[in-house]
């Protein structure tokens, strides 16, 4: 049996590594700067994105994911996204499930350290991942090489369209220094630092 939320060909990241856009975990969508067919909370769901035929809202054909209006002026579309923890990235996974004529041609992917309110408008923003062509009902995995911890993403997408999900996979930097002294702590958890080494079998389900 495969695994019901990795594809097969999914890359050793996605299956060691933690999702750092988790909500669950406290992963927020702080901005976009458009989200006329589907709002910027959908992209961050964790389970897989669906289609459902039949099924529409007073924009339209419903969309589970992130989706924007075409754009009639210069410029492109974005998101910034608050991760659950600070961590290192070491891969993402920008998903394009079910979106077919309306994806984006092209995406790039901006972060930064920030404990500002408006990282948007103060962070020290870096690329991490540059224009990168998109295909439709894709999942387009993409290795990241920084060692730097990061708080905040922001997804460019050219010019406008829909991404179903976005996954971060990396390690969570603890700041154990803010713990009180005293205080128990499970270390064998993903949101303290824990994470997959190895597995002999893991055909039922992910040892992570």
């Amino acid at each position: 049996m495969a695994n019901p939320i990795l594809p097969d060909d999914a890359p050793a990241f996605a299956r060691r590594y933690m999702n750092l856009a988790d909500p669950r975990l406290g992963a927020q969508a702080l901005f976009a700067t458009d989200e006329f067919f589907a709002p910027k909370e959908r992209m961050l769901e964790p389970q897989p994105a669906v289609f459902i035929p039949g099924k529409y809202d007073k924009h339209g054909k419903w969309i589970d994911g992130w989706e924007t209006r075409r754009k009639r002026t210069t410029g492109y579309d974005y998101r910034i996204v608050k991760l659950a923890r600070a961590g290192v990235i070491h891969g993402i996974d920008i998903d394009t499930s079910h979106f077919t004529g309306n994806f984006p041609p092209a995406a790039s992917i901006d972060a930064c350290y920030s404990e500002s309110a408006h990282p948007q408008e103060d962070g020290d923003w870096r690329e991490i991942v540059p224009s990168t062509t998109l295909q439709g009902n894709h999942h387009h995995y993409l290795e990241i090489a920084d060692a730097r911890a990061y708080t905040h993403l922001r997804v460019n997408i050219y010019p406008n369209g829909g991404i179903a999900r976005l996954r971060v996979y990396g390690q969570p930097k603890t700041n154990f220094s803010r713990v009180e002294r005293g205080t128990l702590l499970n270390l064998a958890a993903i949101e303290n630092g824990a994470y997959l080494v190895a597995a002999n079998n893991q055909h039922f389900g992910p040892a992570s």
